[in-house]
C-alpha cells in the first residue's frame, strides 16, 4: 500500500507536475490541496482528475480551521508544501499578499500538520515516526552570486533581495523553527529556476515562446546577462519525491539543473527554435528582442551545488537545458487551446512580468 501525500499548491506549475508524477509512476494516494489563484490551473491536472488515487481540496493554506479539518479528513503521511506566492515582479507590486500566503500560511499549515502529528504520537506512534513535512523553497533566499564562479550550497547564508525572497525565506526559518523547537520531521528543498509545460505565462521562457508566437516584443531586462540555472520541471518532481521519500529529516536539500544561462541566452534560443519550428513568413524571431529597464534589486547570478542530493539521494535531471527546452517549445506548440484559454481567462487585466 502507498503513502498518502498532501501537497499544497497541487494546482500550480511546479506542483501539478509532482502530482502527476505521484499518479505516474507510484503507488501513492494523493490530495491536492489548492486556493485556485491566478496561477492555479484544474486543467494541468485532466490526465489524473479521474483517478481513484487523486483527491481535490480548494482552500487556502491560511485558513486554520481549513487546514486542521484538511489533515483529520485525509490522514496525510507526507505533506508537500508548493502552495506559495513566487513572482517577484508581482512582489514588488504587492508585498502584503506574499507576505500573507508565504510566511502566515506556512505558520498556519505547520500548526496545523504539529496538531495533526501530536495526535498521531498518541494514537499511532509508527504513522507519527514515518511522517515528513517537506518544504519546497527557491535559491532566492540566498541573493545572488558575486562573479562568475562559485555555487549556492545548503550552508550558503541567506540574503534575500525582494519581497518575493525575504517571504520565502521567512518561511524556511518557521520550518526550521518548527523542526528544532517541536520536533516536526521536516526537511526542505531549495531549487533553481523551473521551466516546462503548463508554466504560467507571465515567466521568462513562457512569456516569451507566447509573445514570440503573437509577433510581440519579446522584453528583456536591461542588458540580458542576468545569470540562471535552469531546471526541467519534471525533473524537479523526480528530486521532490526522492526527497519527501528517502530524506533525512532536518535536512536541507538544494536541487538545481546544472545549467547555467543569461536570459539574454535563453531568450536567443527559444528564438531559434521557434524560427526552427514554426518559421516566421518575414525575417527572423530574434529581430522581437527588446531591452526593458532592468527591475529594481534584480539579483545577478545564481547557481546550484546539487551535489548533496546527487550523493546522498543518487537524483540526477535526465534533461539536459537543450532536451528540456525542446521539449517545453514542442509542448506550448502542439497545446495552443490551453495557453489562449489562460490568457483569456485568468490572465486579463493581469501585469506581465519579465522575471526569470
Amino acid at each position: 500500500m502507498g503513502k498518502t501525500f498532501l501537497v499544497t499548491g497541487g494546482a500550480g506549475f511546479i506542483g501539478s507536475a509532482v502530482v502527476r508524477e505521484l499518479i505516474a509512476n507510484t503507488e501513492h494516494r494523493v490530495v491536492n490541496v489548492d486556493k485556485l489563484t491566478y496561477a492555479g490551473n484544474l486543467e494541468s491536472l485532466d490526465g489524473v482528475a479521474d483517478n481513484p488515487r487523486y483527491a481535490f481540496l480548494q482552500a487556502d493554506i491560511g485558513d486554520a480551521q481549513a487546514m486542521h479539518q484538511a489533515f483529520a479528513r485525509y490522514q496525510p503521511d507526507v505533506v508537500m508544501h508548493l502552495a506559495a506566492e513566487s513572482h517577484v515582479d508581482r512582489s514588488i507590486d504587492g508585498p502584503a499578499e506574499f507576505i500573507q500566503t508565504n510566511v502566515v500560511g506556512t505558520s498556519v499549515l505547520l500548526e496545523a500538520a504539529r496538531g495533526y502529528w501530536k495526535a498521531l504520537q498518541e494514537g499511532a506512534p509508527q504513522r507519527a515516526a514515518a511522517f515528513r513535512f517537506h518544504h519546497i523553497s527557491t535559491d532566492e533566499v540566498y541573493g545572488d552570486l558575486e562573479g562568475p564562479e562559485g555555487f549556492f550550497t545548503e550552508t550558503t547564508p541567506y540574503a534575500p533581495s525582494s519581497p518575493y525572497s525575504a517571504s520565502k525565506a521567512g518561511s524556511d526559518h518557521l520550518v526550521r523553527a518548527w523542526q528544532r523547537t517541536f520536533g516536526l520531521p521536516a526537511l526542505i528543498t531549495n531549487c533553481s529556476n523551473n521551466y516546462g509545460p503548463y508554466h504560467f505565462p507571465e515567466k521568462l521562457i513562457p512569456l516569451m515562446i507566447l509573445n514570440g508566437l503573437a509577433g510581440k516584443p519579446l522584453p528583456v531586462y536591461g542588458d540580458g546577462q542576468q545569470i540562471r540555472d535552469w531546471l526541467y520541471v519534471e525533473d524537479h518532481a523526480r528530486a521532490l519525491i526522492k526527497v519527501a521519500t528517502e530524506g533525512q529529516v532536518g535536512e536541507t536539500y538544494n536541487i538545481g539543473g546544472h545549467n547555467e544561462k543569461t536570459n539574454l541566452e535563453v531568450v536567443q534560443t527559444l528564438c531559434d527554435l521557434l524560427q526552427e519550428q514554426r518559421p516566421k513568413t518575414s525575417g527572423h524571431y530574434r529581430d522581437l528582442i527588446t531591452f526593458v529597464a532592468d527591475r529594481p534589486g534584480h539579483d545577478l547570478r545564481y547557481a546550484i551545488d546539487a551535489g548533496k542530493i546527487e550523493r546522498d539521494l543518487g537524483w540526477r535531471p535526465q534533461e539536459t537545458f537543450e532536451t528540456g527546452l525542446r521539449k517545453t517549445v514542442q509542448w506550448y506548440l502542439a497545446n495552443e487551446g490551453w495557453w489562449k484559454r489562460v490568457q483569456d481567462g485568468s490572465y486579463q487585466g493581469q501585469r506581465l512580468g519579465m522575471g526569470a
